[in-house]
């Protein structure tokens, strides 16, 4: 499984945890807000979840709506800000 995919993969289980959805209801491009799935407490925990797990940090400047909209634009998101840091292999990071 390359990097995107499992980028991906942690975050929907992520999103399936904290919002009490089934994997059925978080499709790739589900729009998160717009769908009452997540509000600003909630991008909050996603933040410090990217932080935390893939070790991302995530600017004021970068909480814009095309990066937190889906499931997709939040994992290109994070696969380019590990781009940025010159990540070549996904490290997760597991408590």
């Amino acid at each position: 499984m390359n990097d995107y995919m499992v980028v991906k993969e942690k975050l929907r289980q992520y999103i399936i945890e904290a919002t009490f959805s089934s994997k059925d209801e978080i499709k790739d491009d589900t729009l998160l807000f717009e769908e009452g799935l997540f509000d600003s407490m909630g991008l909050l925990f996603l933040i410090d979840f990217i932080r935390d797990e893939f070790l991302v940090e995530t600017m004021d400047n970068e909480l814009l709506v095309g990066n937190f909209a889906s499931l997709t634009s939040i994992s290109e998101f994070i696969i380019d800000k590990l781009k940025v840091k010159g990540v070549s292999k996904l490290v997760i990071n597991h408590k």
